[in-house]
Order: structure tokens, then sequence, then C-alpha cells
């Protein structure tokens, strides 16, 4: 298995597919990297050699910020709409729909979905 970014992509899928398992980088992202790199999207995991790896390795490192920076980085930006006390940042604490969408009929996976009291008795 090829390890990329702290992520082992699985040897049978194509590359571009592969490269949508890392945080961060969706199927237009993948396919960006792989024309910057010379390599078809259409091969495997497991036929790229060493050295095209470190190439799809050091264009991930220099152009994007993936996985647990990533990561760190939404979890910083949510925490501060909460500090700041706005609407956004309200609406992440109460744990309902942040951009704009109905609660009346739908937002039920947002909403049913509640969190452990301790020392709660039924």
């Amino acid at each position: 298995m090829a390890r990329i970014a702290w992520v082992n992509l699985p040897n049978w899928k194509h590359a571009e597919i592969a490269l949508t398992y890392i945080y961060g980088i969706g199927k237009t992202v993948s396919n960006e990297i792989l024309v910057k790199v010379w390599i078809e999207k259409t091969r495997k995991i497991e036929t790229l050699s060493e050295d095209e790896l470190d190439q799809i390795r050091d264009e991930i490192k220099s152009e994007f910020v993936v996985e647990w920076d990533l990561r760190r980085l939404v979890v910083g930006n949510i925490k501060r709409l909460q500090e700041i006390n706005c609407y956004r940042g309200q609406r992440h604490r109460k744990r309902l729909p942040v951009r704009g969408q109905s609660t009346k009929t739908n937002a039920k996976t947002r909403k049913w979905k509640s969190t452990a009291v301790a020392g709660k008795k039924k």
C-alpha cells in the first residue's frame, strides 16, 4: 500500500479515486495533481513507481493543506465563530443547520443526534 499524507491508499483503485481518500482532496484536486506530475488518472496505485509517488507527495505538500492540518484549521474556525458569539457560532453551539436551511420539517440529521448527558436518569 502506498502511504501519502499519513493515509494508506488502496492498491486496487485508480490514482484519481485513491487520492480522494486523503481528507481535503476531492476528485477535481486529485485530477489537478495528476496532471501536474504527468500521471494518467486511470493507472492503479500498485503500478506507480516510488519516484512517481514521491512526486505526488511533494505536490500535495507544497500546494495543499490536508489531513490533520486542515482538520485543525476547520475546528479552529468553528471555535472562533463560537467565541465571538456570532449567529453562525450560535448555530454551531446549538447543533442546528448553519447555512440558512429550514428546520421545521428537515434538518433531522443535524437535530436528532443528541449528545449523552452524564448522570441523567430516565
